[in-house]
């Protein structure tokens, strides 16, 4: 084999080229973002469709994990419902060890530990996803985002996909620490706006939210209606 083109070969630069077309992967998919507040967290994403024909409905880019814990991705559909898989499977056998919901970090840790895993395994390729994750639990409410290399960081608010440096630099500027929930999940809304392509409504904005009651849930198409028209 030559060098360069192995799974665990390091390129000249010591980059991982599987790596670099999975972050392409990621770069290239829908944007999705998330923001934390005082009392808990919201996850917005594009989920405009290929094709009108496509029923929306069955389209879900928000998975709840636990009762307490959401992701969403930017990037490669499939993998992302691998992902999503492994995620409930740790969560449930640590319920079954241990009769609680696994804590949030120990859930991002295992989840990243994954990606790695693929990073370095023979006849596999690295997941061509990012995701964010929002969780709330004894720690309070928590963000975090996971790479396809399996680095995984805390954020207070952050983008991934297309639009991702646009949104973060919006964030940036609008983001306080001390925001309630109801505001936050404004500011998501307006962040999405920028560089978003076409108008958006309730079928192509998907947006999820855990609170002080520590449920995870994705609104439904009538109540982000409400959010777009209260934004506009």
């Amino acid at each position: 084999m030559e060098a360069g083109y192995g799974l665990t070969t390091f390129s000249p630069s010591g980059k991982l080229p599987q790596l670099t077309s999975a972050m392409t992967a990621t770069n290239e998919g829908k944007t999705s973002l998330g923001i934390k507040a005082k009392n808990g967290v919201v996850l917005c994403t594009d989920k405009k469709l290929s094709s009108k024909l496509i029923e929306s409905a069955d389209v879900h880019k928000l998975e709840k994990i636990t009762p307490s814990c959401g992701f969403v991705y930017s990037g490669v559909g499939p993998d992302y419902r691998v992902l999503v898989k492994k995620a409930r499977k740790q969560a449930q056998a640590y319920y079954l060890t241990y009769r609680g919901l696994k804590p949030i970090r120990a859930l991002v840790q295992d989840t990243a530990a994954v990606c790695q895993e693929y990073t370095q395994s023979g006849g596999v390729r690295p997941f061509g996803v990012s995701l964010l994750v929002a969780g709330f639990d004894d720690e309070g409410p928590q963000l975090f985002q996971v790479d396809p290399s399996g680095a995984f960081f805390g954020w207070q608010a952050s983008a991934i996909g297309k639009n991702s440096k646009n949104a973060k630099s919006f964030l940036e500027k609008r983001y306080n620490e001390d925001v309630e929930l109801d505001d936050a999940i404004h500011t998501a809304l307006l962040t999405m706006r920028e560089g978003f392509e076409g108008e958006m409504n309730e079928h192509n904005i998907e947006l999820g939210v855990i609170g002080e009651d520590r449920v995870f849930k994705v609104l439904t198409p009538a109540e982000v209606k409400d959010y777009l028209d209260e934004s506009n």
